[in-house]
């Protein structure tokens, strides 16, 4: 097997899915686990899984703190830290979609592909299973911040690849030029930012020191392949 000459790494929130899809899973898992005790019998009190998420969804637009309301509207005996853990323990109903994992599938057959991305090891692993990721990547080349005790922007996660891959072109692709940039940058990667099409949770600034921008920016994930070389 001719060895691949080229690595490609991921960011996973708001880059291979949407966090935002994340974030309504949590929510309508949460609504199906506490309607009843908020109303007993939901078809008498008139209040469903989908109507409590929507008004979740409302609060969360709003700014405002969801949990906090959700206590307080419903007078519900669970603390803060209760509604927290459902939300980043729960088996998450998200997908890629078509076109991302199509593009994955062609990748994988000419580079080796990865991911570094920052977070609780519970929660993105249950993110990276229910994704199918590991189709695409192998176990060790999915670094999670919560495993390996390094955030970006952190150069010890980019150099897991380099030690491993040598002689090789990186590629990473992320949405955050807070972070995700830094290090790839000054270790010579290539990088690439996908620009929010408006559903981001964490807004995007541009305005920041070169050093912290990616090189290139795209509008759909599949342009990377105009990149990638």
């Amino acid at each position: 097997m001719t060895p691949k000459s080229k690595v490609v790494v991921f960011d996973l929130d708001d880059t291979l899915y949407k966090e935002v899809d994340f974030l309504k899973s949590a929510y309508t898992e949460i609504a199906s686990t506490i309607i009843g005790k908020i109303c007993g019998i939901p078809e008498i009190c008139g209040l469903s899984y989908n109507s409590l998420r929507d008004q979740m969804l409302t609060w969360w637009r709003d700014g405002e703190n969801v949990f906090q309301r959700l206590i307080e509207t419903y007078h519900l005996d669970l603390t803060i830290d209760q509604l927290l853990s459902m939300y980043r323990t729960h088996i998450p109903q998200i997908s890629l979609d078509s076109e991302t994992k199509s593009l994955l599938q062609r990748l994988s057959e000419t580079a080796v592909l990865g991911l570094i991305t920052d977070g609780r090891s519970i929660t993105q692993h249950n993110k990276v299973t229910a994704l199918g990721l590991d189709a695409f990547m192998d176990a060790d080349n999915i670094l999670i911040s919560g495993d390996t005790g390094n955030e970006k922007p952190s150069e010890i996660p980019f150099r897991h690849f380099m030690q491993r891959h040598i002689t090789v072109n990186y590629y990473y692709v992320a949405d955050n030029p807070s972070k995700d940039f830094v290090a790839p940058n000054r270790l010579g990667w290539t990088t690439i930012g996908l620009l929010d099409d408006g559903r981001n949770i964490h807004h995007q600034d541009f305005s920041l020191p070169q050093h912290m921008l990616p090189q290139h920016t795209i509008s759909q994930i599949t342009e990377i392949e105009k990149i990638i070389i």
